[in-house]
């Protein structure tokens, strides 16, 4: 029976909220082209089958052996290909990370398939579907032809929600056979650079452009966001500068946020930067310049200096919180 499935990106046991987007997405997909949906999972079982059951999944095939106790592209991708061989899926889903997108050009070149990367839209009839290209800058409109069709969605292009009737879950174990050489590109250490909430994660966002300044009149924004439970964030132009590392940076060569808030700080909103803060569920600009174009972008706009702003911001929320 053919079926849509899905990828499902982990680390170290656990399903990355990537794969709720990607199951999200594969589960309306599935329903609309009336096939079942299932969904694989490299290394051992922990609990993640349940979980994607909670999206939908009817079944899941987790792939078992030495190789996939961590992160390793090639042998992912092989094993990948290797369950696509035989089960014979019609469309296989993963989230257009840098992981998801990796496996699955794996997978293709293995598999001699062409892959589509990075969808926001896809039509389940007609097979085509549209893509972001230049970071996000192009919009480009494809067709995929072909008796299994690769792709992965671009990240927080859909929003993910756990299906109203959830699937079985069902655990279906699947033995690859994988050659020790895959091995030669494989996770094998972490170093932690940071803990908690991550600029990618965090429920607000406070950034910060060329108009603050200088590195020490972030101390504002820092504050701020810490008071909403959230991360600073930077444009290029900062980075450049070297008043912010460029682990804060947002834009296509950045983070790609999606928080519930992004307060905009000095930022003109060049495309680069857009790219990477347009998925925010609201952004509030806060600029001098009326013609910005993140405050013409923006559902909100405040016009004044940020150095005045930020701070009455603060203590409003401060007093709002009894602090």
């Amino acid at each position: 029976m053919t079926s849509v499935l899905v990828v499902i990106e982990s680390d170290q046991g656990a399903m990355a909220p990537a794969s709720h987007e990607a199951l999200t997405f594969a589960r309306d997909y599935a329903t609309s082209a009336g096939l079942p949906l299932n969904a694989i999972i490299f290394g051992a079982e922990s609990g993640m089958a349940a979980e994607a059951g909670t999206y939908g999944a009817a079944t899941v095939h987790v792939a078992d052996h030495a190789l996939l106790d961590d992160f390793g592209p090639e042998a992912w991708g092989e094993t990948l290909a290797q369950a696509v061989t035989q089960t014979a899926p019609a469309v296989v889903v993963s989230c257009g990370t840098d992981r998801g997108n990796e496996v699955l050009a794996q997978a293709a070149a293995r598999l001699d398939l062409p892959f589509v990367a990075n969808c926001t839209e896809v039509d389940t009839g007609a097979a085509e579907m549209t893509r972001t290209q230049w970071g996000g800058s192009l919009l480009e409109r494809v067709s995929l032809n072909a008796p299994t069709r690769l792709l992965s969605i671009a990240p927080h292009a859909f929003d993910a929600s756990p299906a109203p009737a959830p699937g079985a879950g069902m655990v279906m174990p699947f033995a690859p056979v994988l050659d020790d050489s895959l091995a030669r590109t494989k996770v094998v250490d972490r170093v932690v650079t940071s803990s908690g909430v991550t600029l990618s994660t965090a429920p607000v966002v406070v950034g910060g452009g060329r108009g603050v300044g200088s590195a020490e009149a972030y101390a504002p924004l820092e504050e701020l966001a810490e008071l909403l439970g959230g991360k600073v964030g930077c444009s290029r132009a900062v980075t450049n500068n070297g008043w912010r590392p460029h682990s804060d940076q947002v834009g296509q060569t950045g983070t790609r946020i999606a928080p519930e808030l992004y307060i905009a700080c000095g930022i003109s909103g060049a495309i680069q930067h857009w790219v990477g803060a347009k998925a925010s569920k609201n952004i509030l600009a806060i600029n001098t310049d009326a013609e910005a174009n993140m405050v013409t972008k923006a559902g909100h706009a405040v016009l004044g200096d940020l150095h005045t702003m930020i701070p009455a911001i603060t203590a409003e929320v401060k007093k709002r919180k009894g602090l």
